[in-house]
């Protein structure tokens, strides 16, 4: 039988609520996806489409970091990146992750213009990854300086004997393996090590000397493991300028950048699925009561400066 036009008409209007609630489903589950990312992953999520100011944040023991790295040379390729600040709050770390980043923020500086903001502290590695912006800025009680290089190793050979423990080795020379931790460092061993710490810390004091525009002698006088304020490192000439994001602007302003762009911070978009993405660590962390700026547990513990190998150039408050 022959459908009546009010049927049709019916089934028509039918049709169509159908569809705008399926649409409107789609929207809600769309958006609540987005939203839920947006909370897992934070500003991470957000793209950078308009011209802006990177802000990459440096903080925590510094050690080899092969996202940072890409983070950097991303930036560097970025049209919509007018200028870069660093804010930098770190103790130092190892002199090769120091090196590395230090490399590539001198690759990034010379296609954009580079500020370091300097919190809390930039010591050692720190401060070394700082001299590669084209200007510094501190705080006036910042915490600058340390440049040096160090090794550290535990004699446990008191404890040993007090234990009745005795090592046994057998090596191809007296030099290899040394220092041990499982007996007194001889003056051989002591001589090689301090011509490996006075090779790295050579050119730490060279590119000090380069970066500041100060003469060897000058920076070498600056460079016996002393810490400074952000004062005396302004006095000094370790650091441009005092103040904080505002000053690190009006300079970037002086470079040609719009001192009106928005400051956007490029995060770490490296993620180890949901249990263990930094956002979910920094929940946890939450949880438990610790600090939520540095977003890793082992971070803010402080045990990532317990596994630092080979030379380091840190400063230990």
């Amino acid at each position: 039988m022959a459908m009546r036009a009010d049927d049709l008409i019916d089934r028509r209007r039918l049709r169509r609520k159908l569809t705008f609630w399926r649409v409107t489903a789609f929207v809600i589950v769309a958006a609540a996806l987005i939203a839920f990312s947006a909370w897992i992953y934070g500003d991470d999520f957000t793209g950078q489409a308009i011209d802006h100011i990177a802000k990459v944040k440096i903080e925590g023991t510094i050690t080899e970091d092969e996202e940072l790295i890409k983070r950097l040379e991303t930036i560097r390729k970025s049209a919509t990146v007018k200028g870069v600040i660093l804010s930098i709050d770190s103790p130092g770390g190892t002199t090769v992750g120091g090196e590395s980043i230090y490399e590539e923020v001198r690759k990034l500086a010379a296609d954009k213009p580079v500020v370091a903001e300097v919190g809390t502290l930039a010591a050692s590695a720190g401060y070394m990854i700082a001299s590669a912006a084209d200007h510094i800025v501190a705080r006036k009680t910042s915490i600058v300086g340390s440049i040096g290089v160090l090794i550290q190793y535990p004699d446990v050979s008191g404890l040993m004997d007090k234990l009745g423990i005795k090592l046994e080795e057998v090596k191809s020379s007296p030099l290899k393996a040394a220092p041990s931790p499982f007996k007194p460092t001889n003056d051989d061993e002591r001589a090689m090590v301090r011509k490996l710490i006075l090779d790295s810390y050579d050119w730490f004091v060279g590119i000090v000397a380069e970066r500041r525009k100060m003469t060897r002698e000058q920076a070498q006088a600056l460079a016996d493991g002393s810490i400074f304020t952000g004062r005396q490192a302004l006095a000094n000439h370790l650091v441009d300028a005092v103040g904080g994001e505002p000053e690190a602007i009006n300079w970037l302003a002086t470079k040609g950048v719009d001192s009106k762009l928005k400051v956007v911070e490029w995060k770490d978009t490296e993620r180890h699925g949901l249990l263990f993405s930094r956002s979910m660590t920094k929940a946890v962390a939450s949880a438990l009561g610790l600090p939520d700026a540095g977003g890793d547990i082992i971070h803010e513990l402080g045990a990532d400066r317990l596994f630092l190998d080979g030379l380091v150039s840190v400063w230990h408050p």
